[in-house]
């Protein structure tokens, strides 16, 4: 990925942030019949420097991965699209143009397969204690029949990413001047891009970096 360096996403903390609220990564694998990419939640375990998925045991990408094979995970944060009309600058010097500010964190790894029924138990569990956290009334597995559950468990293979090398991008018009930046950010907020708007107003503009 390209990554000038005022775009660069600075410390573990912040790439994990992003990828804990933006748990729905793309799993990028060479299989013999080409890339293959697939949508799945991930879970991340910092303790032990992995990322935990499954996928349905219907889905061939478990056997065509060699426990092993080096593979991307892409994490999607916040973005949308940048109007030059937002920048206060625009209207005075008529030299702007549109962009897109995002957010993205890439997880370089290898990849293990586990068609373990304890292990795809322990996945399970941990995105459903993960994405249940924020209910009234959070779901557990033990809502449903066991039977149920064994049965769905069967059906599903897990994924373990033993992760190597992060890297991020925060694209959020640090190129651009403060007021350009702040005001840009103003409207996405009055459009409920909150996330993206509080980012951009806690990026910082270097003026030694612009480009």
């Amino acid at each position: 990925m390209y990554v000038p360096n005022h775009f660069a996403i600075d410390g573990r903390e912040a790439l994990c942030k992003i990828i804990r609220s933006h748990p729905l990564g793309v799993l990028i694998t060479m299989t013999p019949h080409g890339l293959d990419a697939n949508h799945l939640p991930f879970e991340l375990d910092l303790e032990r420097q992995v990322l935990l998925a499954h996928v349905a045991r219907a889905n061939p990408v478990w056997q065509r991965c060699e426990d092993g094979m080096d593979v991307l995970v892409i994490f999607q944060g916040a973005e949308h699209y940048i109007s030059p009309n937002w920048y206060p600058s625009k209207h005075e010097l008529h030299r702007q143009v549109p962009t897109w500010n995002y957010e993205v964190v890439h997880v370089h790894g290898r990849l293990t397969v586990h068609d373990d029924e304890r292990f795809v138990r322990d996945v399970v569990g941990r995105l459903t204690r993960t994405n249940e956290a924020s209910e009234q009334n959070p779901w557990k597995m033990g809502d449903s029949a066991p039977e149920f559950i064994d049965s769905m468990l069967r059906s599903i293979v897990g994924i373990e990413i033993a992760i190597g090398r992060l890297e991020g991008k925060s694209k959020l018009s640090q190129n651009r001047e403060d007021r350009d930046r702040l005001t840009a950010a103003d409207v996405l907020s009055q459009r409920g891009e909150t996330e993206l708007a509080q980012a951009m107003r806690s990026a910082k503009w270097d003026s030694l970096r612009r480009s």
